[in-house]
């Protein structure tokens, strides 16, 4: 149980953090969402604009602005809650099992309603939009669909044009036997402008005549390692 100078100081505390909490969003204006018009929060005359990529932008700042303002609001009503908790005799208790709550919990989250074993948890969804079972990538209606070619084709192009950055970020992806970002693309581990490893750092002349080998030591090594493999595998070595 928490004694009456451990109840005054988190009251003190509780009321502390609303009124500056309060009078953040009142000089905000409640992150500027009082204006009436939307237009009105951009400075603009008019909604029309020859850059609507511009009023996407700010109707994206808008949406956080919504939700900053939806949170701080929470926060608001959970520290007035605590302060009702703390009239009422039940601060520190939990509103699930009845057992005290740890001092060090409240000292990090004075309004704290639960113990840790029955804390909340954050739920993060894993599921992907519906849309991606219908949608396919931008080759997908190649008619040499699923088809082992080896000459250059639309899934080569939209490769070697993703290289360079598309609209997907590093959230998009999930492979945890993946390290790097460039990793994650469709088959990005498919040889680029060569069909066998071996082609890769050997370079022939137009008559097929191996002539040099290429400055490229990461490839052959790659290479030579998975020759030693595969030949440990088969009891060579």
């Amino acid at each position: 149980m928490l004694t009456q100078d451990q109840l005054s100081r988190f009251r003190s505390l509780l009321q502390e953090q609303h009124k500056e909490l309060a009078d953040r969003l009142q000089e905000n204006d409640h992150y500027q969402l009082g204006l009436a018009a939307f237009k009105e929060s951009l400075s603009e005359l008019s909604n029309y604009d020859n850059h609507p990529a511009d009023h996407g932008t700010e109707t994206f700042e808008r949406g956080k602005d919504l939700a900053l303002n939806e949170h701080t609001e929470e926060e608001l009503l959970d520290m007035v809650r605590a302060l009702e908790r703390i009239d009422s005799g039940k601060y520190g208790m939990c509103e699930v099992c009845g057992k005290d709550i740890p001092l060090e919990r409240l000292e990090a989250l004075p309004t704290a309603t639960r113990c840790i074993e029955h804390a909340v948890e954050v739920f993060i969804p894993q599921e992907r939009p519906v849309e991606e079972d219908v949608l396919y990538p931008p080759f997908g209606n190649s008619r040499e669909e699923g088809e082992d070619i080896v000459h250059y084709d639309a899934e080569d192009s939209w490769q070697d044009v993703a290289r360079y950055g598309t609209s997907e970020t590093p959230s998009d992806f999930y492979d945890p036997s993946k390290f790097s970002y460039s990793e994650m693309f469709i088959d990005s581990d498919d040889p680029v402008g060569y069909v066998e490893d071996i082609e890769g750092f050997i370079i022939t002349d137009i008559y097929g005549k191996n002539v040099d080998v290429s400055t490229d030591h990461a490839l052959h090594e790659q290479y030579e390692t998975r020759l030693d493999e595969e030949n440990e595998k088969d009891g060579l070595l």
